[in-house]
C-alpha cells in the first residue's frame, strides 16, 4: 500500500556540514519573504489606515501555503531536488527585484499580488526542501536539525519583518527589496554545491497516477486524524503570534522599536529557542516534550492578556517578547519533529506537504478568528481565548497520540528517546 506513487528521488549523498548549511539556507529563504508580508506588511497596513479585518482578509494571500499538498506529488517524484531548489531559489530573487521599481503612490494591490507570487514560490521551494530533509536526515538527526531548521526559518522571519521594516524605516522601499534580493541570493550559494541523486531510469509518472497516488496518500490510515491534531496544537498559538505587530502598533510602539523588539531582541531568542528545541528533543520524548514546551508556550501568552490590559507598559512587552521568542520556537521544534516522524521517507514531500498545509491553515484561520474578536472586543479577549485554546489544543494531542498513536510511524517515535 505505501508504494501507490512512483518511486520518489533518492536521496543525495550530502556530509552532514554540507547537509545542515544547506537546510540552513533553504528554511532561511522561505522565513525570509514571509517574516515581510506577516510581520511587516500588516504594520505598514495598519499605518496607511487599514481595520483588522482587512488586514487579516490577507490571509486569503497564504493559500498556497495551505493547498501546496495538491502539487506536492508532481515536486516529489518529478524533476530532481537540485534542479527545483534552484528554479525556486532563483525566481524568488527575481521577483524581489522586480519589487524595487514598485511605485507605493499607486497603492498596495500589487503589493499584495507580489505576496501572492512569492507564496507560490516559496511553498513550492518548502514541498522540494521538506521532502530532502525527511530523505537525508535519520531519526537521531531529526530532533536538533529541526532546532537548527526552526532556527533558520525563525531568523528569516524576523529578518523579513524586523531587519527589512527598519531598512525601509530608514530608507525607501527599493533599497529594503535589494536587500531582500541581495539575502536571498546568498541562499543560493550551498544549493549550487550541492550533489543531486539521479531518477530511476524509465518514463516519467502520468498525472493520473500522481493524483491517484496522493489521494491514497492523503487516505492513509491515521493521516488526516494526525492532521486534525495539528490543527488543534496550532490553533489558539495562531490566535496570538499573528496579530502582535497590530497589536504592538496599536499600543504606541514605533516601527523602529517594533523592528528592534521583533528583529534584533527577537532573533536572538528565537534561536536561543531552536537550539533549546534541539537539544530538549534529544534529551526526552516526542511525548513529553510536546506537553511540556505547548503548555509553556500558553503560559507565556498571558502577559500579552496583561500587557493588553494596559497592565506592564513597554517592559512587560519586552519580557513577553523574549519569552515567547524562546518557548515559542521550542514548541515549534517539537511539532515539527514529530511530523516528520510520521512521513514516509519514500514519500517525504507529499506526507510532510500534508501536515505542513494544515498547519499553515490553521494559522490563517486563527489570524481571522482573533482579529474578528480584537476588532469587536479589544485584544485582551483576543489573547484570552488564544491562550485558553493553545492550552486545550496541546492537551488533546498528548491525551489522543497516548492512547492511539497515528499514524503508524508515530507510534513507533511517540516515547522515543534518543539519549
Amino acid at each position: 500500500m505505501s508504494n501507490v506513487l512512483p518511486s520518489p528521488l533518492a536521496a543525495p549523498a550530502i556530509g552532514r556540514t554540507h547537509k545542515l548549511s544547506l537546510l540552513i539556507a533553504l528554511y532561511l529563504a522561505q522565513g525570509l519573504p514571509y517574516g515581510f508580508f506577516t510581520q511587516a506588511l500588516p504594520v505598514l497596513l495598519r499605518e496607511a489606515g487599514y481595520s483588522l479585518k482587512a488586514i487579516s482578509a490577507m490571509s486569503l494571500l497564504y493559500l498556497p501555503w495551505a493547498l501546496k499538498f495538491l502539487w506536492a506529488p508532481y515536486l516529489d517524484h518529478l524533476g530532481t531536488h537540485k534542479q527545483w531548489l534552484l528554479l525556486w531559489q532563483i525566481s524568488s530573487v527575481c521577483a524581489a527585484l522586480l519589487l524595487t521599481q514598485l511605485d507605493l503612490g499607486h497603492g498596495y494591490t500589487i503589493v499584495l499580488a507580489a505576496a501572492f507570487v512569492f507564496n507560490i514560490i516559496a511553498a513550492s521551494q518548502d514541498i522540494v526542501t521538506d521532502g530532502l530533509a525527511v530523505r537525508i536526515l535519520d531519526s537521531q538527526e531529526r530532533g536538533l536539525a529541526n532546532g537548527i531548521q526552526v532556527g533558520a526559518y525563525r531568523l528569516g522571519m524576523i529578518f523579513g519583518g524586523g531587519l527589512l521594516l527598519w531598512i525601509f524605516a530608514k530608507t525607501d522601499w527599493a533599497t529594503m527589496f535589494f536587500c531582500m534580493a541581495l539575502l536571498l541570493a546568498l541562499t543560493i550559494i550551498p544549493v549550487v554545491s550541492m550533489s543531486d541523486a539521479p531518477r530511476a531510469s524509465g518514463p516519467p509518472p502520468r498525472l493520473r497516477e500522481l493524483l491517484v497516488g496522493w489521494l491514497r496518500r492523503m487516505l492513509m490510515p491515521g493521516m488526516l486524524a494526525f492532521a486534525g491534531l495539528i490543527f488543534c496544537y496550532r490553533f489558539g498559538d495562531a490566535m496570538v503570534s499573528n496579530i502582535l505587530g497590530p497589536f504592538l502598533k496599536d499600543a504606541g510602539l514605533s516601527k523602529e522599536t517594533i523592528a528592534l523588539m521583533k528583529g534584533t531582541v527577537g532573533s536572538v531568542t528565537s534561536l536561543a529557542g531552536a537550539l533549546l528545541g534541539g537539544w530538549f528533543m534529544f534529551r526526552v520524548n516526542r511525548r513529553n516534550a510536546l506537553l511540556i514546551t505547548g503548555l509553556a508556550q500558553a503560559a507565556t501568552f498571558v502577559l500579552y492578556i496583561v500587557a493588553a490590559l494596559g497592565i506592564g507598559g513597554i517592559q512587560l512587552l519586552w519580557a513577553a517578547t523574549i519569552l515567547e521568542g524562546v518557548i515559542g520556537t521550542t514548541a515549534t521544534v517539537a511539532l515539527f519533529t514529530l511530523m516528520m516522524d510520521a512521513a514516509d521517507p519514500e514519500h517525504a514531500g507529499t506526507d510532510y506537504t500534508l501536515f505542513a498545509s494544515f498547519f499553515v491553515l490553521v494559522n490563517a484561520i486563527g489570524t481571522f478568528c482573533s482579529s474578528v474578536i480584537a476588532d469587536a472586543a479589544g485584544y485582551a479577549p483576543a489573547f484570552a481565548t488564544g491562550t485558553v485554546l493553545a492550552a486545550l489544543g496541546c492537551i488533546t494531542l498528548v491525551y489522543v497520540l497516548d492512547r492511539r498513536p497515528v499514524p503508524e510511524r508515530v507510534a513507533k517515535a511517540w516515547r522515543l528517546t534518543n539519549r
